[in-house]
């Protein structure tokens, strides 16, 4: 299993967007996936129609009274399962502090899912936390949406940092997200970036309406619009981070 996250410092960049269309088009490709949506917003479930709430709360999940196999349901999709969000979410920090090697945890939650799942996909809520630590340990990649500004780009410089300082270091994925060709400042930034970094990606995702559009379809985008130009770029952005991830076209089933 490949366990990949899509985390920013910064919210309102779209990363419960791309984590919702990913997962759909991993799944899409004959592979198992599981999206657990760590957000207490509950925005991934909501998209996926799936009632955000887990039995316990976070905390169940963190002190091992139920676990990540338990609390997944399935969606409207085949071979996509979703661990809905849970407001407790929002006390996580709490419950992780008080727990034995906290930076472990969630790690220590997907490692009986290996045989299960070829690809997991946390959605993070924003900022710097001992949750987004956590994830920081347990993901084989960092999915990093950017809007394409400076503050933006700042955030990334800052987790680059700490990523820097871990032993086993995620491989990190940036990409531009709500991007309009028309402005100056987009592209400048974009290509800025690109001659300064190589890990980022190729793939752009426009700034389009129809991406606000999936809240009110309450479906990925390939669902509902598949011809968008945005869903070519997901499509696109999928192939990109399927191969810096290392997954494989084959999909490992439950025995």
């Amino acid at each position: 299993m490949r366990t990949l996250a899509t985390y920013n410092i910064k919210g309102g960049v779209g990363k419960t967007a791309a984590a919702v269309n990913l997962a759909y088009l991993a799944a899409r490709g004959g592979r198992r996936t599981l999206l657990w949506d760590l957000d207490p917003q509950g925005a991934a479930s909501y998209l996926l129609r799936i009632r955000p709430r887990v039995k316990g709360g976070g905390k169940a999940l963190i002190r091992g009274k139920t676990s990540l196999d338990q609390a997944a349901r399935p969606t409207e999709f085949d071979n996509l399962e979703l661990v809905p969000a849970d407001f407790t979410y929002r006390n996580l920090d709490l419950v992780l502090d008080a727990a034995k090697r906290s930076t472990q945890r969630i790690a220590r939650l997907l490692a009986p899912l290996e045989d299960d799942y070829q690809v997991a996909i946390v959605d993070c809520p924003p900022g710097i936390s001992l949750v987004s630590e956590n994830v920081v340990h347990a993901a084989d990649a960092l999915l990093v949406p950017l809007i394409p500004t400076t503050l933006s780009v700042r955030t990334l410089d800052q987790l680059t940092e700490f990523v820097a300082e871990l032993e086993e270091r995620p491989a990190l994925v940036p990409f531009f997200s709500m991007v309009d060709g028309r402005k100056r400042l987009h592209r400048e930034v974009v290509e800025e970036l690109r001659a300064q970094r190589e890990d980022v990606a190729t793939t752009v995702i426009p700034a389009l309406s129809v991406v606000e559009q999936m809240s009110v379809h309450q479906a990925p985008l390939p669902v509902f619009a598949p011809h968008s130009r945005v869903t070519r770029s997901y499509e696109k952005l999928w192939e990109e981070v399927r191969a810096r991830a290392n997954i494989g076209p084959r999909v490992r089933r439950r025995a």
